[in-house]
């Protein structure tokens, strides 16, 4: 039995695909995220936009061109969202949303191999559900209130992801998500330290929808990582919101020693304005001096982080504040994209701004990206540091990218960066640790 999955979205549904991609290879399945003929399918859906919700959707059919007869099992927020458009979809037989995607695996386990008695109309029948209009099922999951626990998933020989958190108490004011993945819930530290120290993985990633609320007991994040100091791997955090950057969280973070000195610090705008109409918690100030905060204890740190433009408060004043605080904040990197509307948020309400005015700044605010990737890429030239290679280039301990001959895939090396390649730095190596 092959399964094949396809994944839309952020990197939390990556890390819950993988993980359920581990489970069936425990159950005996084949398993790939490469589009091909399997005996079952599986569609992990996004919602964060309008068009991520399409292309859930069109992913069906496009699996479906393999093998028409096979099963497929839709999960996600998009799913979540619209779970009835989804189980109305020719060869859909479950749709689970986005809560207690450890379920999955169960009703997989108890499903009727092809050509037993029952066949796929009836497969998933004995679970707490009510048909759709055609063959799809909906499983209606209740609210996770404790988070929800999946298997390690499976990885790569460089990296590991893991989940320690999910849902999302912010209701930022454009963003669906909190109604889709529900409140926020945190996973046990002990259970987390024992998928690390399990892992062979010289990287882990640590991930969550709001990673910076991760809370167990009294063990906040900054004390999770104190508590994973002796992971004999370097640690990476996902996303982070502004107000996690304490002295408390740095010295906890400078003092467990393997925690990477890279922080994705989601913006959003560079106008305090902009930011209040967004619902975000914090002002421009506010961000500006969490960034101090950083390079003071951690000099070469890489700040990266997500900018949306054309939000419908944003005024030409506004987008200017964006612009500068691109230089005064010494991004490494951004991810720009424009405002999408999104039935069922606060903002849907507000009168869009025309397209032209969003692709015009989206123009500009690209260009100030790409300096400040410059700005930051350039002081680093002719110095020496240490990366971890993948199959195409490696990682630095502060994010930046880096191309050299000879490095193999999960090796660790010291290197010197020589000049500006690609998106990254071309190094030298020195030394292979």
């Amino acid at each position: 039995m092959k399964a094949c999955f396809l994944t839309l979205g952020c990197k939390q549904n990556e890390v819950e695909s993988a993980s359920l991609m581990q489970g069936l290879k425990d159950l005996g399945y084949e398993v790939t995220d490469e589009p091909c003929r399997a005996d079952l399918y599986l569609v992990n859906t996004c919602a964060v936009t309008r068009e991520a919700e399409r292309k859930s959707r069109q992913a069906i059919a496009r699996l479906r061109k393999f093998n028409p007869d096979a099963p497929v099992i839709v999960c996600g927020c998009a799913a979540e969202h619209d779970a009835e458009r989804f189980a109305a979809r020719e060869g859909v037989v479950l749709v689970t949303g986005a809560m207690r995607k450890d379920k999955i695996l169960e009703l997989i386990s108890s499903m009727p191999a092809p050509g037993e008695e029952g066949g796929a109309d009836n497969r998933f029948g004995a679970c707490p559900s009510h048909s759709s209009k055609k063959t799809g099922v909906l499983s209606v999951f209740p609210p996770e209130t404790v988070f929800a626990e999946l298997p390690a998933p499976m990885q790569t020989r460089t990296r590991a992801n893991l989940r320690v958190q999910d849902g999302c108490n912010r209701f930022c004011s454009y963003c669906l998500i909190p109604y889709l993945r529900g409140r926020s819930r945190s996973r046990k530290k002990e259970s987390v330290l024992a998928e690390a120290m399990a892992s062979d993985a010289k990287e882990i990633v640590l991930t969550g929808i709001d990673l910076s609320d991760y809370r167990d007991g009294d063990t906040d994040l900054g004390g999770l990582l104190f508590y994973l100091k002796d992971v004999p791997a370097r640690i990476r955090l996902g996303s982070l919101e502004v107000g996690i950057v304490t002295d408390g969280f740095l010295e906890k973070m400078k003092a467990a020693g393997n925690v990477m000195p890279h922080f994705h610090l989601s913006l959003q705008s560079g106008s305090t304005k902009v930011l209040r109409a967004m619902n975000r918690k914090y002002t421009r100030e506010e961000y500006l001096a969490a960034c101090r905060r950083i390079y003071a204890v951690f000099p070469d740190a890489a700040i990266t982080t997500d900018i949306i433009v054309g939000f419908p408060t944003e005024e030409e004043e506004d987008f200017q504040s964006t612009l500068s605080i691109v230089e005064e904040a010494g991004f490494s990197r951004v991810h720009a994209f424009p405002f999408s509307p999104r039935e069922g948020t606060a903002a849907y309400r507000m009168k869009d701004l025309p397209a032209s005015v969003k692709k015009e700044r989206m123009g500009r605010l690209l260009g100030a990206a790409e300096a400040a990737e410059q700005r930051y890429l350039s002081k680093f030239l002719g110095k020496e540091a240490v990366a971890l290679f993948e199959t195409d280039g490696g990682y630095t301990e502060n994010y930046l990218r880096v191309y050299a001959e000879g490095a193999k895939e999960g090796g660790l090396y010291r290197v010197r960066l020589v000049k500006q390649e690609k998106d990254g730095a071309k190094a030298e190596i020195l030394e292979e640790l």
